[in-house]
């Protein structure tokens, strides 16, 4: 047998024993696909809202309050140059903010007619559910939150809600906030 032959021969036994001392790929059957967005706390109850709706988050920044608006407006904050109206999310559904200032803060809902700011008691940063673990039906929220939420996702014990901001921008008593 010539070299050549004698190296590549020795190849092919290599390859064949790394073959058979492998372990096997897991089964495509244990891979799930996962659904990911933004987890947040508001009035004692878990949220999640879909990554595509929030376009930042952010410390509640400093605002001036605007006189003739709703109470839930808390005011218009500087954001990089653009003023952003900031909204108590838990007021508007009739509720306060709980827990402590420090841990509060700002969702930011940017479509191509709206920019604002929704205050929230706690954001929990990126969660990831099994899709095939979706339902249609809510977790424990309040009934003034219901018509913004589309289903649940089960995770360490608790019901994390659906919530559409993209829902939130249709409705007309958000989007006219001036007191009556």
């Amino acid at each position: 047998m010539s070299e050549p032959q004698a190296a590549f021969q020795a190849l092919l036994t290599l390859a064949q024993r790394s073959r058979a001392a492998a372990r096997g790929l897991p089964a495509q059957a244990d891979i799930r696909p996962h659904w990911s967005g933004i987890g947040f706390s508001l009035m004692g109850s878990y949220f999640v809202v879909p990554i595509g709706e929030i376009s930042e988050m952010l410390e509640v920044p400093n605002h001036t309050h605007l006189p003739g608006v709703q109470p839930w407006v808390k005011g218009v904050a500087n954001v990089r140059g653009r003023l952003l109206p900031l909204f108590d999310l838990a007021m508007f559904f009739g509720d306060r903010l709980s827990g402590s200032r420090k841990h509060r803060r700002v969702l930011i809902l940017e479509t191509e007619t709206l920019y604002s700011g929704l205050i929230v008691d706690q954001v929990f940063g990126m969660q990831h559910f099994p899709m095939d673990e979706y339902s249609e039906q809510a977790g424990a929220v309040a009934s003034s939150i219901l018509p913004f939420v589309t289903g649940s996702y089960p995770q360490g014990g608790e019901r994390w809600s659906l919530f559409r901001p993209a829902l939130l921008a249709e409705d007309p008593r958000f989007t006219n906030a001036a007191k009556t």
